[in-house]
């Protein structure tokens, strides 16, 4: 890989980043059930291939070190983290493109890093590109305290880790649209 830094090429880096997102996420669940391992504030919801394009980059970057200036940490945060739960690592991605499918990349990145990573075309095979084969991804950093936890079926993407609700409508602004559900209230 020509950046080491951003693809967990070997199998401690890959399984680093999917103990950081275990924390956050429970890695066997599925949408509709808990994929979140607690309650972290108020959740936004996107299509889940946004999260897989270069210009979703800025807002991933956003739930780590905004909103009080260009360099603030939200979270504390210095890096993002993306993890694919599917395809599976040992069944898909090692024997078919011998590549570990996770990225941790400095938010101090751009967005051509991240499609570096997310994009890349191992043996020139579009197929063993994570923007192209993931079907279930969880983003998270290493605070642990924000995520996003996308599925390509049903075609969503999860947000939670907001510190209040004013912070997720200022950041609901600036980079939706994304979509708030409220709760069904029966009579």
């Amino acid at each position: 890989m020509e950046d080491a830094d951003s693809i967990a090429i070997d199998r401690n880096g890959y399984l680093d980043v999917r103990s950081r997102s275990a924390a956050t996420f429970d890695l066997d669940a599925r949408l509709p059930d808990q994929v979140f391992k607690e309650g972290v504030g108020d959740s936004l919801f996107c299509e889940f291939d946004a999260v897989l394009t270069s210009e979703f980059w800025s807002t991933l970057c956003a739930m780590a070190r905004w909103p009080d200036g260009p360099m603030a940490r939200w979270h504390g945060d210095g890096h993002v983290e993306l993890l694919v739960l599917e395809p599976d690592c040992d069944a898909f991605y090692l024997p078919e493109y011998r590549m570990y499918p996770a990225v941790s990349l400095s938010v101090e990145a751009d967005v051509d890093d991240y499609w570096a990573a997310i994009g890349h075309e191992p043996d020139g095979d579009i197929m063993g590109s994570i923007a192209t084969s993931a079907n279930v991804v969880a983003v998270t950093g290493p605070s642990r305290r924000w995520g996003c936890w996308g599925e390509r079926d049903p075609e969503v993407a999860v947000f939670r880790g907001f510190p209040n609700v004013a912070a997720r409508n200022k950041w609901r602004a600036q980079f939706g649209p994304f979509l708030v559900l409220q709760p069904v209230v029966s009579r």
